[in-house]
C-alpha cells in the first residue's frame, strides 16, 4: 500500500514538472516572438523613400526654357513658352508656336536667371504653327537634347516645362505619358470656323494650359521630343494635350536658320468644303451629287495648275492621288506632302461623273 502511494506521488511530481516546463517555454516564445515583432515594426517604420522621380531630367533642360513675352505699345500683351534649339555663331536659337508670336512687334525672352533679353523673329509659319527666334548667344545659354520620336514608346514618361496661365507660374513641370503619335488633328484658322488645316501630332496627358504654348515635350531622359500646343487642345477635354514632333520642328527650324523660305505647292484654286452647302449658294453654287464629303472648285485662278489641268468651277475634288480628301483641310494636308514640280493625280466628280486629271504643281512662298 506505501509503494502504490509512492509511486502516485512520483506521477504527480512528474505531471507538475511537465507543466512547469511546458508554461516556461510557452512564456519563452511569447517573449521572443514579441521581440521579433517588435523589430520587424521598427524596422518598417525607419524606411526610407529615395525615388527621385525625374527630378535628374527636369534639371537637364530646365535651364534651357525660357518664356517668351509679346509686347504691343511697351505692354505684355501675351507669353508662351519656348526653348534653346541651338547655338551657331553668335546667335542662340529658340523653337516656339506661330501663334505665340503672330503679330508681335517686339518681342522679349526670360531665362532662368529672369533676367530678359530682346529677340528676334527669324521666321515663322502658319501651316505648321512653328516659329524660330533668335537672340544674342551667351556662355551661359544652355542648348536642349534633342531626342527622337521614333524611339519613342506609347507608355514611355514625358514631362513639359512651360509657363501656364502667366508668367506667375513660369518654369512650371508637369509629368505624364506619350498617349499617343501620329494623331490627325484639324486645326482653324484665328478667323475661321471650320477646319483650315491637318497637323499630325503626339499625344499625351501631360497637363498643357495656356503660356505652355511652344515649350518642349521631354522624354525620361530630358531629351524633347516634341513642341507643346495649347491651340489643338479641345475645350471641356481633360488629359489630352498635343505636341509637334521635333523631327518636323527641326526640319523647320534649319530652314529657317540657313535663308530659306518655306515652299508649298500651289494648285491656284478657291475651294470650300461640301458640307458647307450655305456658303456655296452664297457663291452661286448648286449641286445635284449624292457625295457627302469633298471639296467645291469656287475659282480657278487664269494659268494656274489647276487650269493648265481642266479643273472647272463647281468641280468637287474627292482624292489627292490615293488619299480621300474629305475636306479643305485634308486637300491641304496631302497637298503640302508634295514638292514643288511634282505630279499628282485629282479624282474629282463634275455633273454627277467621276473623272481624274494630272496636276503639275508650281510653288507658293508662305512666309
Amino acid at each position: 500500500m506505501k509503494k502504490e502511494k509512492n509511486s502516485l506521488f512520483k506521477k504527480f511530481l512528474l505531471l507538475i514538472i511537465v507543466f512547469l516546463l511546458g508554461a516556461g517555454a510557452m512564456y519563452y516564445g511569447m517573449i521572443t516572438f514579441n521581440k521579433e515583432s517588435t523589430i520587424i515594426n521598427k524596422s518598417q517604420k525607419n524606411v526610407t523613400i529615395t525615388d527621385t522621380g525625374i527630378a535628374d531630367s527636369v534639371e537637364k533642360l530646365y535651364d534651357s526654357v525660357v518664356v517668351v513675352e509679346v509686347f504691343q505699345n511697351d505692354t505684355l500683351a501675351a507669353s508662351g513658352t519656348g526653348f534653346v534649339y541651338q547655338k551657331k555663331g553668335n546667335k542662340a536659337y529658340i523653337l516656339t508656336n506661330n501663334h505665340v508670336v503672330k503679330g508681335a512687334k517686339n518681342v522679349k525672352v526670360m531665362f532662368t536667371d529672369k533676367k530678359e533679353i530682346e529677340a528676334k523673329i527669324e521666321g515663322a509659319d502658319e501651316y505648321s504653327d512653328l516659329a524660330v527666334l533668335s537672340v544674342e548667344a551667351k556662355d551661359n545659354i544652355v542648348v536642349a537634347s534633342i531626342g527622337d520620336t521614333e524611339k519613342s514608346r506609347l507608355g514611355d514618361t514625358v514631362f513639359t516645362i512651360g509657363a501656364p496661365l502667366d508668367t506667375t507660374y513660369y518654369w512650371t513641370v508637369t509629368r505624364g505619358v506619350l498617349s499617343g503619335k501620329e494623331r490627325m488633328v484639324e486645326v482653324s484658322g484665328d478667323n475661321s470656323s471650320s477646319a483650315d488645316y491637318v497637323m499630325k501630332v503626339l499625344q499625351t496627358d501631360a497637363s498643357i494650359n495656356s503660356g505652355n504654348s511652344g515649350g518642349p515635350l521631354a522624354n525620361a531622359n530630358g531629351e524633347v521630343i516634341g513642341i507643346t500646343n495649347m491651340k489643338l487642345v479641345s475645350d471641356g477635354v481633360e488629359g489630352i494635350g498635343f505636341a509637334i514632333p521635333i523631327e518636323d520642328a527641326v526640319q523647320f527650324a534649319n530652314l529657317i536658320i540657313s535663308g530659306e523660305k518655306i515652299k508649298r505647292p500651289l494648285l491656284g484654286i478657291k475651294m470650300v468644303d461640301l458640307t458647307n452647302r450655305y456658303t456655296l449658294y452664297e457663291q452661286g453654287i448648286t449641286l445635284n451629287t449624292e457625295l457627302t464629303s469633298g471639296v467645291v472648285v469656287v475659282e480657278v485662278q487664269n494659268g494656274s495648275p489647276a487650269a493648265k489641268a481642266g479643273l472647272k468651277r463647281g468641280d468637287i475634288i474627292t482624292k489627292l492621288n490615293n488619299d480621300e480628301v474629305k475636306n479643305l483641310a485634308s486637300l491641304r494636308y496631302y497637298l503640302y506632302k508634295q514638292n514643288v514640280g511634282d505630279v499628282i493625280t485629282l479624282t474629282f466628280e463634275r455633273q454627277e461623273k467621276t473623272q481624274t486629271t494630272k496636276v503639275k504643281l508650281n510653288m507658293t512662298n508662305d512666309e
